[in-house]
């Protein structure tokens, strides 16, 4: 297996696993004066807890970049939904989609794998950088409530320290993650495999 060389996330989930709201009453604040600095706090602690945790919580498309085709290509952040596209540069050059009839999205392990199918066979690419992109959507579903809720709990939990605590550091002490989001986050992690 090989590593995929970059990852991005081409479009961004369309709405945040934590509402304003919920936040809020996690909070315990009753006004509205401070909304925009707590959606920008859902939106950095879901940032921060997908990479911890290694998965996409609301539904967004990833593009993966290879040197060429890996054996078996594993899709970071699960849990996968479905792949949109595999591409690549032929040995003429130009750019070509490659056939879903030539693989299978294997979403039966976590994280999912892009597999061959049965009696199929890469096609010769040109040799240079980013010459195989794999273009996919991964994350729980469209809605807050498709997010499990171990997970909707540690964002907002990490709003609460965010808010609890808005300097980078404290003269008091320094600390890691609450050991509270710490246990959320090895619950919902998946290993590095890649």
């Amino acid at each position: 297996m090989m590593s995929y060389k970059s990852f991005k996330v081409t479009t961004a989930p369309a709405i945040e696993p934590v509402t304003v709201a919920e936040a809020k009453t996690q909070l315990r604040i009753d006004g509205s004066s401070e909304d925009t600095l707590i959606g920008n706090y859902i939106t950095v602690a879901r940032q921060t807890l997908e990479v911890l945790m290694r998965r996409a919580f609301i539904t967004q498309t990833i593009t993966l970049s290879y040197d060429s085709f890996p054996t078996e290509m594993r899709l970071p952040r699960p849990p996968a939904i479905a792949v949109t596209s595999i591409s690549y540069i032929d040995t003429d050059g130009a750019s070509q989609t490659w056939s879903s009839s030539n693989y299978t999205l294997d979403s039966q392990i976590e994280p999912a794998s892009v597999v061959l199918a049965y009696d199929k066979s890469f096609p010769s690419i040109r040799t240079q950088a980013n010459a195989v992109t794999v273009v996919y959507t991964a994350g729980y579903g469209t809605a807050t409530t498709d997010v499990p809720e171990s997970i909707r709990l540690a964002i907002r939990l990490l709003v609460g320290s965010y808010y609890e605590n808005r300097e980078a550091t404290s003269v008091a002490k320094v600390n890691d993650l609450p050991l509270g989001i710490q246990m959320l986050v090895a619950t919902n992690e998946v290993p590095e495999v890649f």
